[in-house]
């Protein structure tokens, strides 16, 4: 069974880049720069951002619909994150050293499972969710703080 795990559209995010900070914080978001390694992941490219580098941190609706498992959280986007990850049956590296909520959601919305897993599981973990005929997509969460991850869909 093949997956395939994407990050999000970097155009969505592009225009928020030119907005004073005083507008970021009017939509509950703001400008970070990383300070240290591997603590920054983008939600775009699925890379963890350099030191040194800009990005954004705000609140993303990353599961909606009239299900009651709608979800928002926050994401971090980097400024030159200028194409999404897009890839089959590759978890991005930087998710391998993150423990993950992985849910599992059936065409509604609705939750069908979950499990919380070493991100050097990750891929054993979503196959095993496909496996299920009403496992539609999934989503990655790091744990411990809550944030979205990605998406994985049917590959």
């Amino acid at each position: 069974m093949n997956y395939r795990v994407t990050g999000l559209r970097p155009e969505t995010f592009g225009p928020l880049f030119q907005r004073t900070d005083e507008e970021l914080a009017a939509l509950g978001a703001k400008r970070v720069i990383a300070d240290e390694p591997n603590a920054f992941p983008c939600r775009v490219s699925l890379v963890d951002a350099a030191v040194g580098e800009e990005l954004l941190l705000l609140p993303h609706r990353h599961h909606a619909g009239p299900s009651p498992y709608q979800s928002s959280g926050p994401i971090y986007v980097r400024r030159n994150a200028a194409a999404p990850y897009d890839a089959v049956n590759a978890i991005p590296p930087m998710q391998l050293r993150r423990l993950c909520s992985v849910r599992a959601y059936d065409v509604s919305g609705d939750l069908a499972v979950a499990d919380v897993v070493p991100g050097i599981d990750l891929d054993a973990t979503v196959r095993r969710f496909f496996e299920r005929v009403d496992v539609n997509e999934v989503h990655v969460h790091n744990a411990r703080p809550g944030c979205f991850a990605f998406r994985v869909g049917r590959g």
